[in-house]
């Protein structure tokens, strides 16, 4: 018999990389989406490009969706991005990056996709514990647009719903650092940073470069990644306090 298919939505980071080998490492045969939506990171996009080259995913497609024209956001308009907010401080609130529906729209993506492969599963790397503060990462959301689905689409009708796969949900950072590396994952070839160089360096200063410094530290693991500066260990270690 032929492995089950899975839509992963890929966009390049930790998370998304680690994610795609779960699903991978869990029988299913992968089709993985990534977004250009105008996000001013899309270095991103040529990391999702290493990582499903590297882990062996049976299809890569990357759509053009320019959500620039809504903006509302730091990461598709032109407002500064957060630096430096104190660990602590991190989820308070939401955050200038959100983007408005970013994940509705990005599911409802990977939904058409999947039932024109008769697929069943979506796999998506959100993550509700080490994360920013998205209304779009919290389980209820994602239990929500799983009933939506039933609902929406013929295989739901037909009594064949999709489901939803979130097995990052409740993990902290340096849980899934761990769990990627276990399953092979080469988390140098990811790009998690909001706002990189234009030679693709990672700030090192906004909150998805903090959390995954901090996963990495309390992992207990070097990151492979480039900043634009040299942290170093000791300097990795300040810039978490």
């Amino acid at each position: 018999m032929s492995p089950p298919k899975a839509v992963v939505l890929l966009s390049g980071g930790m998370d998304s990389a680690t994610t795609t080998a779960i699903a991978r490492s869990r029988g299913f045969e992968v089709y993985a989406l990534s977004i250009r939506y105008g996000q001013r990171h899309a270095v991103e996009l040529e990391a999702a490009r290493r990582v499903a080259q590297r882990l062996g995913v049976a299809r890569h497609e990357i759509v053009d969706l320019d959500l620039r024209a809504f903006g509302g956001s730091a990461l598709t308009a032109d407002q500064p991005v957060p630096k430096d907010t104190p660990l602590d401080r991190i989820g308070e609130g939401i955050p200038a990056t959100y983007v408005p529906a970013r994940n509705t729209i990005f599911l409802a993506l990977a939904l058409a996709w999947a039932e024109s492969l008769d697929a069943r599963d979506i796999f998506i790397g959100a993550n509700a514990l080490d994360y920013s503060g998205y209304p779009d990462c919290r389980p209820e959301f994602f239990a929500a647009f799983e009933r939506m689905a039933s609902l929406a689409t013929r295989a739901g009708v037909e009594g064949e719903p999709v489901r939803i796969h979130t097995p990052l949900i409740a993990l902290s950072k340096a849980e899934i650092v761990t769990r990627g590396a276990d399953l092979g994952v080469d988390f140098g070839l990811t790009s998690t940073c909001y706002d990189p160089a234009p030679d693709g360096a990672a700030c090192g200063h906004c909150e998805a470069c903090l959390l995954r410094l901090k996963g990495f530290a309390e992992a207990g693991r070097e990151d492979p990644a480039r900043y634009v500066e040299a942290l170093g260990r000791e300097g990795a270690r300040a810039r978490r306090r």
